[in-house]
């Protein structure tokens, strides 16, 4: 009897072990891919995005901190200029300023980027990240 226990105890031992290395092994797979889905580069920086001229950075900026109706007539104005992903940023940093005065455009406004970014966006991640507030 005590020779079967010990044989159990040893046999959970190994297939533990190999379970714990089959997971690292995974993992270190998805690491040396890229992490692995479509899209999940993570953006240190929106000013690295491509699709905006840096001469319009300053008044982006300037915009930005005058709150939603600022941010939204810069959008008015420039987004002829501006190109995805970096426009689809901006709509996004759009959609959390308006989201407490008018909920329903801020609604309306993520379904529209959404509906436009495809999945190999870098922007396409923080879309997941907002999804289940704006829908």
């Amino acid at each position: 009897m005590k020779a079967v226990l010990t044989l159990l105890i040893i046999a959970g031992v190994l297939f533990g072990a190999y379970k714990m290395w089959e997971y690292w092994d995974t993992m270190d797979q998805q690491r040396i891919s890229g992490a692995g889905t479509a899209g999940s580069s993570v953006v240190r920086s929106p000013s690295s995005l491509p699709g905006l001229d840096y001469r319009y950075e300053e008044s982006l900026a300037t915009a930005q901190k005058g709150g939603a109706k600022s941010l939204k007539a810069w959008l008015d104005q420039y987004q002829s200029l501006v190109q995805d992903p970096r426009l689809a940023w901006i709509e996004l940093d759009y959609v959390l300023l308006v989201s407490k005065e008018d909920p329903i455009q801020a609604k309306r406004t993520f379904a529209k980027v959404k509906k436009r970014v495809p999945a190999d966006s870098p922007v396409y991640q923080r879309i997941k990240d907002l999804e289940k507030t704006y829908e």
